[in-house]
């Protein structure tokens, strides 16, 4: 694997992490909107250092998301929970941040955050496995 795709995957695992951080903190604040879409972006981040892993790269959300898809559910390295995970947190960022009338609660912040933890761990766990972490 090239160096330079291996340092993008871990920098985006770096963020991945962060922005976990991010989601517990705001919601601890109350902001469970912007927890709901960091939390999304943890998902969205870990799945881009898969990507990362293999050398590829996407510009979109949904390309991410159909990348993650097919390189890693369908090709059973990934379980497909994870692809769910990742498109509900997707469904509940876009309502947070741009459904004028979201009210977003803890519940669902928590949930949503949960998820990111697990998918961010599940990540970790398989670039631990190919020794890339």
């Amino acid at each position: 694997m090239e160096q330079m795709s291996i340092l993008e995957a871990r920098l985006y695992l770096d963020r991945a992490r962060v922005d976990l951080l991010a989601a517990k903190s705001n919601i601890q604040q109350g902001f469970h909107g912007v927890a709901i879409s960091r939390a999304y972006y943890a998902m969205f981040y870990a799945a881009s250092a898969l990507l990362a892993s293999k050398g590829l790269s996407r510009s979109k959300h949904s390309g991410v998301h159909s990348a993650f898809g097919e390189q890693f559910v369908k090709a059973g390295l990934i379980e497909p929970e994870y692809a769910r995970m990742l498109i509900n947190a997707f469904d509940s960022r876009l309502d947070a941040d741009y459904e004028a009338d979201f009210t977003a609660g803890r519940e669902v912040a928590e949930t949503v955050l949960d998820d990111a933890k697990k998918f961010v761990a599940r990540i970790e766990r398989y670039l631990q496995e190919i020794g890339l972490i």
